[in-house]
């Protein structure tokens, strides 16, 4: 039994193959192309051949793809919504979408603020309106609105009026119409919950098209008999199922994947992981063998969100990275770069442009394309240009510290041959075996998670009951994801005293993750 894990980046489609321990078969790199779909049938051809395993020998299938992100950025395929938010009259000051740019408020074809929602402890602020939303739910049908998003006043302390608004929903405008609750998507703070539960609803479409067509893609090249699964930006993974209910999940799932294949190949836990690309460098944090979740708001496409997202730093620094000799003798390399043009454009390569690669090749730290025509660089200037990509990363690993203490570096990524392997506050830099596709090792041997939080006051709930609490539904969550039930364990807990609220609450949050059932 093999499991087929693929990654679509901007330059390459990696593909891997791993046996049911989890050893590398087969690994290959293959172009990305305008269509995507090809691009995955290319690689899915190339690492069956390369491996020699049947077509009826793999058994599951994982894709990380950057579809759901490219369609917020670029304002493309995002289907029309409509938006009801419960919270009148406390929240109407704010009207919904109110910092979003013109090209993507559009998006809107109705929203509406009825009465309902609930203080920070529970109670009732005011009853849900039901009449005000059957009718807005009757103006959308009528005009031909498929997908809905709802959003209610401390809904992730109690979402009965979210529910009740999705039952209500469905009995309009049919079984078939997508809701996103977001209850179930963000964290606290009303505005940019809903702003997360706006842009999910929007990309019911591209999830339906993507997910469709991976399957079609595996279907055409005859792997028919593998489960398929979507990766997530926590780390794990999701049945098809739940990516169409949740797309904006896979969101960030790329340096995710990253992260996790980089944790499994080193063997180590807790570090910092480089992935280095053609264009940028994305650096984040594993801890206990997933990715640290950034506690700041994610902007996306220029939209404001909280749900959840891994604390990645982008710089740009890349194999493709163009390097320039400036008037006053300094050296600077990128952030503009040749891209997916690199074996075409690079020196090594037979182009014109000098790039962070040829600077490379020139030191002997990498052996790319025809190394004679990188000769000619001056090795006072290729020293600092290396300098200054040292620089760029030192002061990025800086920013990821929580600490003065030195830290673990794993390097992974194709272009991580660029980077020097002594690097300041590092306590090690380790470049793992099968490196340069550690993004689709990490979605071929990811795991299935549940995440659960809610704010507590331990003066009604003992603090030891509700975490027993808290963890059961969190297993239970990983379980309904997809997680073998024996095999899930409690990964990450928060318990985080509030301040600025009465009594003694907490915000409790839990993660639980278990091997994907086979």
């Amino acid at each position: 039994m093999y499991r087929l894990g693929i990654d679509v980046g901007g330059t390459n489609t990696d593909a891997v193959l791993v046996d049911e321990n989890c050893r590398v078969a087969a690994e290959v790199k293959y172009p990305t192309s305008g269509d995507v779909y090809e691009g995955i049938i290319g690689a899915v051809r190339a690492v069956l051949e390369q491996s020699g395993v049947g077509r009826g020998e793999i058994r599951q299938a994982m894709l990380g793809t950057t579809q759901c992100t490219n369609a917020i950025v670029e304002r493309k395929n995002l289907a029309k919504i409509g938006l009801l938010r419960i919270g009148a009259p406390a929240t109407v000051g704010i009207p919904p979408m109110v910092d979003w740019a013109e090209d993507i408020r559009d998006i809107a074809a109705g929203a509406v603020i009825v009465g309902g929602g609930f203080e920070y402890d529970g109670k009732e602020l005011a009853p849900f309106d039901e009449a005000a939303a059957r009718s807005f739910f009757e103006e959308m049908k009528g005009k031909g609105v498929r997908s809905i998003a709802i959003s209610c006043v401390f809904s992730t302390v109690r979402n009965d009026h979210e529910l009740a608004a999705a039952r209500l929903c469905r009995e309009i405008m049919g079984e078939d119409v997508h809701i996103s609750i977001s209850s179930e998507i963000g964290s606290m703070g009303l505005i940019e919950r809903e702003n997360a539960t706006i842009l999910n609803a929007a990309l019911y479409q591209v999830a339906e098209r993507f997910t469709e067509g991976f399957a079609k893609s595996l279907a055409d090249e005859g792997v028919s008999d593998a489960k398929i699964y979507l990766s997530q930006n926590d780390g794990t993974l999701m049945t098809m199922e739940h990516a169409r209910r949740y797309p904006i999940l896979t969101i960030a799932c790329g340096p995710t994947n990253s992260i996790r294949g980089a944790s499994y190949l080193s063997g180590i836990e807790d570090a910092i992981v480089i992935d280095v690309g053609g264009t940028t460098t994305d650096l984040g944090v594993i801890k206990s063998g997933f990715p640290r979740e950034s506690s700041l708001a994610a902007v996306i496409g220029g939209v404001r969100t909280n749900f959840r997202m891994p604390d990645v730093v982008s710089i740009g620094l890349g194999g493709g990275s163009i390097v320039r000799e400036h008037p006053d003798g300094s050296v600077t390399v990128g952030p503009d770069s040749v891209g997916y043009e690199i074996t075409k454009k690079a020196l090594v390569f037979g182009g014109d442009v000098v790039t962070a690669t040829d600077i490379a090749v020139r030191l002997g730290m990498a052996d790319i394309g025809d190394a004679s025509r990188a000769a000619g660089l001056d090795e006072g200037f290729a020293r600092k240009a290396m300098e200054a990509i040292r620089e760029l990363v030192e002061d990025a690993i800086d920013a990821m510290k929580v600490s003065s203490d030195p830290v673990d570096v794993i390097l992974v990524g194709g272009g991580s041959v660029i980077l020097p392997e002594d690097l300041a506050g590092a306590k090690s830099v380790r470049k793992p075996e099968h490196f340069g596709i550690a993004n689709a090792i990490g979605s071929a041997i990811s795991k299935v998670s549940g995440t659960y939080e809610k704010l507590v006051n331990y003066d009604e709930v003992p603090r030891e009951k509700a975490l027993e609490q808290a963890k059961a539904e969190a297993a239970k969550l990983a379980v309904e994801a997809g997680a073998l039930c024996g095999t899930v364990e409690i990964i990450d807990v928060e318990d985080v005293p509030l301040q600025y609220y009465p009594g003694n609450t907490n915000r409790v949050k839990i993660k639980a993750a278990g091997e994907l059932k086979t």
